[in-house]
């Protein structure tokens, strides 16, 4: 299988039955999917407030809008790849404005070959910010938690009148005698509950 089990979900915006067909080949459902069709610019916008979507690809023009903006929005608001498959005569303009907002574009017509490359291209693009969303999400995470735990930490310091260290070392010794982290024990300081550093979890004593 040529995508090993990697599944992406596809929009695409285009009021063509002929291209939709086209890139139906290009989609397999092994590793495309769900695919949702939309007929114009309004609609896909619909589409994108109930689901992301890992890669989308636009048949300019739209009966409602080119389309540039769409794709534009679509590129700077979400992880989304996003590709624009734009008339000859109209590529060299819509490519500049739209190059810088990482954008792709292709001119049509289109041979299936170049469009078959394309979409493997951008599955491959997706892939590598998918690694850098999950790096992101890891990071948020971990300045939540850090947040927290100083939150905790400034109520022990007013509460028990102790310093910041000791503070500190009193979530990290809780932490590790209950076999929790740092954060859980930091969020039941907020909650009000009384720690107590001395206990240490045994995980064969009945709860």
């Amino acid at each position: 299988m040529l995508y090993d089990g990697h599944v992406y979900s596809a929009l695409v915006v285009s009021s063509s039955e002929k291209f939709n067909s086209a890139i139906a080949i290009q989609l397999p459902e092994y590793a495309y999917q769900p695919i949702t069709y939309a007929d114009s610019v309004a609609a896909a916008r619909r589409a994108m407030l109930e689901r992301p979507y890992d890669i989308i690809i636009i048949n300019s023009p739209l009966p409602d809008d080119f389309g540039t903006d769409f794709a534009i929005d679509a590129c700077n608001e979400t992880y989304s790849i996003v590709l624009m498959v734009i008339k000859n005569d109209m590529y060299d303009d819509i490519y500049v404005k739209a190059f810088n907002q990482g954008v792709f574009t292709i001119a049509k017509p289109t041979p299936q070959l170049l469009l078959s490359h394309t979409v493997k291209l951008m599955s491959t693009t997706r892939e590598r910010l998918r690694r850098f969303e999950k790096n992101e999400t890891r990071l948020e995470q971990k300045m939540e938690e850090i947040r927290i735990v100083n939150r905790a930490k400034w109520k022990l310091v007013s509460e028990k009148s102790i310093t910041e260290q000791e503070a500190h070392a009193l979530i990290g010794r809780v932490a590790m005698n209950r076999c929790i982290t740092r954060r859980q024990v930091a969020q039941e300081i907020l909650d009000g509950c009384e720690i107590d550093a001395s206990v240490t979890y045994d995980p064969k004593s009945p709860k």
